[in-house]
C-alpha cells in the first residue's frame, strides 16, 4: 500500500483548501493530512482520491466530501480518550480520522458487504485499534454506552432519540437532519437525564439515514 510523495503533496493541497473553506482545527487538519485517502478508494479512482469530493464505494454508499468529514470532526470537539460511536462506518476513513484524534472508536455499518471490507481493511493501515460492528445504527449499540460523542453520516428526518440516550451527560452528537435533498447540521448536547440542547450550522448533503441491515446473500450449495 504505497504512500508516495506525491500522495502527500495532494494531501498538503487539500489541507490548504480545508483551511481557505474555513476549517480552522489544527488537530483535525494534521488527521486529514496524514491520513493516505486513497488508500480508501479502488486504485482505479485514485485521482479522485484528494479532490474535495464524495465518491462512491459500493453498496449504495460513498466517502464523504473531506470538508464534510472535517467539518462534522471539529463540531464534534473530540478529545482524547473519548468514546466516540460512528452510525455509518462506510470506507472507514471518518472513523480513522476521529482514532488519530485519541479516540476509542466504536463504528457500526449496516450494509454486511461494506463491513466486511472495512472491517478486513482497517487493520492492514494500521487502525486496527477502531471496533467495526455490524448492526442497524438507529439501535446504536448500548453495550458499549454511554458515550461522550455520537456521530451520524447519514440524515435523518428526526433526532434518533435512542442515540441521544445512550450519549453521557455533557455528551454530544452531531447529525444531519432534514428531507432527502438537503440537511441542517446539528450538534446535540445531552444536559440531563431526559433534556438536550440542539444547535444548527450550515447546510450538507447526506444519504439517507436507514433503518434495519442488509446481509449478504448467500450462493445456493
Amino acid at each position: 500500500m504505497n504512500d508516495t510523495y506525491r500522495h502527500k503533496g495532494l494531501r498538503s493541497q487539500l489541507v490548504k483548501t480545508l483551511i481557505d473553506k474555513g476549517i480552522n482545527n489544527s488537530m483535525v487538519l494534521d488527521a486529514i493530512g496524514s491520513i493516505p485517502r486513497h488508500l480508501f478508494l479502488d486504485k482505479a479512482f485514485e485521482e479522485w482520491a484528494y479532490k474535495d469530493v464524495a465518491f462512491p464505494i459500493g453498496s449504495e454508499q460513498t466517502i464523504s466530501q473531506p470538508y464534510t468529514v472535517a467539518y462534522q470532526t471539529d463540531l464534534l470537539q473530540v478529545k482524547a480518550k473519548h468514546k466516540v460511536l460512528e452510525i455509518g462506518t462506510g470506507s472507514g476513513y471518518q472513523a480513522c480520522v476521529l482514532s488519530m484524534l485519541g479516540a476509542k472508536v466504536y463504528s457500526i455499518e449496516r450494509q454486511q458487504a461494506l463491513f466486511n471490507k472495512t472491517a478486513e481493511f482497517l487493520p492492514k493501515i494500521g487502525f486496527g485499534a477502531i471496533r467495526t460492528l455490524f448492526g442497524d445504527g438507529y439501535q446504536g449499540n448500548p453495550m458499549f454506552a454511554p458515550y461522550d460523542r455520537i456521530i451520524i453520516t447519514a440524515s435523518c428526518q428526526s433526532f434518533p432519540q435512542k442515540l441521544i440516550g445512550q450519549l453521557k451527560i455533557g455528551g454530544m452528537m452531531v447529525v444531519p437532519k432534514g428531507d432527502t435533498k438537503e440537511q441542517t447540521m446539528y450538534r446535540i448536547t445531552r444536559v440531563s437525564e431526559n433534556e438536550y440542547a440542539e444547535e444548527s450550522f450550515d447546510k450538507f448533503a447526506f444519504v439517507p439515514f436507514l433503518k434495519g441491515v442488509v446481509k449478504v446473500n448467500k450462493m445456493p450449495i
